[in-house]
């Protein structure tokens, strides 16, 4: 049982509230919006289409526009994620969830991976850029190389997961990340998230955001 004591309000704050299925009608993502307005999470996560729909549904809630790029292989060309991000923003996004080159990390191919991130950093203007590792299919060795790479760059958050691979984020995975990043990044774990206890075990490991469809099920749950 986690000693974490925190009100709905702030467990609220930690939540991007995500909605990426792609199936997802337009009625669900404006559903996803009012909800997110009711709870006064931190966004609301969507694929870049919706971007325009949620950036005029949350105008004014204090509710951050969040977008995913190359999701959910990250294996488009690093020009693509690039222009992806620069569109993205420019119709409204506030936070882009980009997924790295997953293969240039199983390759050793840490210069691409670089580029990759430091393409879509360039491309982000004022928006934060949270960088999806999917630790699933990283050895801990790699998940290391590839958060110090984001820093490096500039990245805002490391992300654990897109939801749409092999596993989500592990209370292991978020320490982990959390040691190396140290303090002053972004953590945002994402994938599997689905109750209370999943919630605030996360958050004790060092997550300083979630990713969650979940989330008025998890705060109705305080």
């Amino acid at each position: 049982m986690s000693s974490l004591s925190l009100t709905r309000e702030e467990l609220a704050s930690y939540i991007d509230h995500t909605l990426l299925k792609p199936e997802a009608s337009r009625e669900q993502i404006r559903a996803v919006c009012e909800e997110a307005k009711q709870y006064h999470f931190a966004s609301v996560c969507v694929n870049p289409c919706w971007v325009p729909l949620i950036a005029e549904e949350l105008k004014g809630s204090g509710v951050s526009v969040c977008c995913v790029i190359g999701f959910p292989l990250g294996a488009s060309l690093s020009s693509v994620k690039a222009f992806e991000a620069r569109e993205a923003v420019a119709a409204g996004a506030q936070e882009i969830d980009m997924v790295i080159n997953i293969g240039a990390v199983k390759s050793g191919g840490w210069e691409l991976v670089r580029e990759d991130i430091a393409a879509v950093n360039a491309a982000k203007g004022t928006a934060k850029l949270k960088v999806i590792i999917e630790t699933c299919l990283l050895t801990d060795e790699e998940k290391v190389r590839v958060c110090q790479i984001a820093k490096e760059v500039g990245a805002d958050f490391v992300k654990t997961s897109t939801g749409f691979s092999t596993g989500g984020a592990t209370v292991h995975d978020v320490e982990l990340m959390r040691r190396t990043v140290g303090p002053e990044m972004g953590v945002k774990a994402s994938g599997g998230i689905r109750t209370l206890a999943d919630a605030l075990a996360m958050i004790e490991a060092g997550a300083s955001r979630l990713g969650a469809s979940a989330g008025v099920k998890i705060i109705e749950a305080l």
